[in-house]
């Protein structure tokens, strides 16, 4: 995971979907290309190994971690 720490995502989503198009356009956020896919309800997951790791909805890794883990942008899922 070489663009940011592990989240754990209660859900994804297209960045070109209606859905994603419209809280995009409500945060005011602009993104570059129509794959990148977004992680919303982020929380960062704890060190693997140490009790924690776990994440019983989407693991991903993202390159935009800045909106308080309402959304993240430019994620990429992660098997753990």
């Amino acid at each position: 995971c070489s663009t940011g720490p592990i989240q754990c995502c209660e859900s994804t989503e297209s960045a070109a979907s209606p859905d994603g198009v419209a809280l995009l356009d409500s945060l005011g956020v602009v993104v570059q290309g129509v794959n990148v896919l977004l992680g919303l309800g982020c929380s960062p997951i704890s060190v693997i190994g140490a009790g924690g790791g776990a994440c019983s909805a989407n693991a991903v890794c993202c390159e935009n971690n800045s909106f308080g883990g309402l959304v993240s942008i430019g994620c990429v899922p992660v098997i753990l």
